[in-house]
């Protein structure tokens, strides 16, 4: 059975991805989704998209805005164009996107069906029906205006769709996995994210089917039973027994046992802070870098103009592509690969995002082929960061920020609002 995996807070957040980024954005969401089918199997992707922390860390590695709601977006999208013309090949097919891509979903999976031999017809109707669930079944103040289905050629797919509160100004993203679903209406989620705003119905949990059976029995038995309890209702009652002959002939089904999902907590500022970081492991990527990178980028890679600060973007990449799922904990790290499209941590490094493309596209490209030393190398990178953690030190978050704002220009750093960096953030 699916289980819940998480949940976070996402700030709803306006405006476009400039076409400088969202053309780099296809390409490395194609290579890193490349390397990990290549290594771990097109179902251990799936298994990523349908994990909250690692998805927001893979947006926040693309150089979009680490905490925003538009990751969900830019992501998929990404993912549907740098995709594209290798679905065949891979096996793997991204149907659905944002408002009105959002109905062809249906459309494009009984296509989809008819190019693989898959029953288009019901992954069309799971489409539906998962989309239903999360915006019916699921009474949580959020009104889905995304949803995305992520379907493999041997029928395994996984389902990302998002909703929004435009009074809370807040967004939720509910991951979907088909591996282990036995039931839509027993607790199917992989994870719901959002701000826990007070008790939601979800009538799509395992604890509901009572709920579920109940309300079945009265659309069948007519109007007079609901009408004649309405009539019994006295202003300030704070409970009610809405059926008490099935309560006193059935007995409830056991609570489920409370688990405690881990959550990420996703703030409204903008800038990354310290506390939104796991320094220690800050440290041990860039110490990996340091240390790995002239071993493994001169010695394997051989790729000319791969630079030290290139290396420490490659090693976040390397985690994107190798690390455990414990590891994605705080997403804002990540943001220190490229940087931030608003600017945060720094503008995007473009130079560096260019050599992280090159080298992970050479890599790919080369494992293609049968030759995956160069993707050896990047998992040694992240093996070294791993290894580093305990002992690797380093300056303080506030001095590595101000070093990386310092240098973005000379890296060709980019943001929607201009390229001058501030301590409040950059500006034209």
């Amino acid at each position: 059975m699916a289980k819940r995996t998480g949940s976070a807070n996402l700030p709803l957040h306006n405006g476009r991805v400039p076409s400088w980024l969202s053309s780099r954005m296809a390409v490395l969401g194609r290579v890193i989704a490349e390397a990990i089918i290549q290594h771990y199997g097109r179902d251990e992707f799936l298994r990523r998209l349908a994990h909250p922390f690692w998805f927001q860390s893979l947006g926040a590695v693309m150089g979009m805005d680490w905490h925003s709601s538009g990751i969900t977006t830019s992501v998929l999208g990404a993912l549907k164009r740098g995709l594209s013309p290798l679905e065949r090949e891979l096996g793997l097919y991204i149907c659905g996107g944002r408002g009105r891509h959002s109905l062809q979903t249906p459309a494009e999976l009984t296509r989809v069906g008819e190019r693989t031999g898959l029953d288009g017809a019901a992954l069309a109707q799971t489409s539906r029906l998962v989309a239903k669930i999360d915006n019916a079944a699921v009474q949580d103040g959020y009104d889905l205006y995304l949803h995305a289905f992520v379907v493999g050629a041997d029928g395994q797919w996984c389902v990302v769709q998002q909703g929004m509160n435009t009074q809370a100004r807040e967004a939720r993203r509910y991951h979907w996995l088909s591996e282990g679903l036995e039931s839509f209406l027993d607790s199917p989620h992989a994870a719901i994210e959002g701000r826990n705003q007070g008790a939601i119905v979800n009538l799509a949990d395992v604890r509901a089917q009572h709920n579920r059976r109940a309300g079945l029995e009265l659309v069948h038995g007519g109007p007079e039973r609901p009408i004649a309890i309405l009539r019994r209702v006295r202003a300030g009652s704070a409970a009610m027994a809405l059926f008490p002959e099935l309560d006193a002939s059935e007995s409830l089904p056991e609570p489920l046992p409370d688990y405690t999902a881990p959550h990420l907590h996703l703030p409204a500022h903008h800038e990354v802070l310290a506390s939104d970081v796991l320094l220690r492991r800050l440290h041990a990527t860039l110490a990996a870098a340091a240390d790995r990178g002239p071993k493994d980028f001169t010695e394997l890679l051989l790729i000319p103009g791969v630079g030290a600060r290139t290396v420490a973007a490659l090693a976040f990449v390397a985690e994107v592509i190798y690390g455990a799922p414990a590891r994605f904990a705080d997403p804002a790290r990540f943001s220190f690969a490229h940087g931030g499209k608003d600017g945060h941590p720094f503008p995007v490094a473009l130079k560096v995002y260019d050599e992280t493309l090159r080298v992970m596209k050479a890599a790919v490209s080369k494992a293609r082929l049968g030759n995956s030393e160069r993707l050896s190398a990047l998992r040694r990178l992240d093996n070294q960061a791993r290894a580093l953690e305990l002992s690797a030190s380093g300056p303080k978050f506030s001095a590595l920020l101000t070093t990386e704002r310092a240098s973005s220009q000379g890296y060709g750093g980019r943001s929607v609002f201009g390229v001058i960096c501030r301590r409040g953030g950059c500006q034209q």
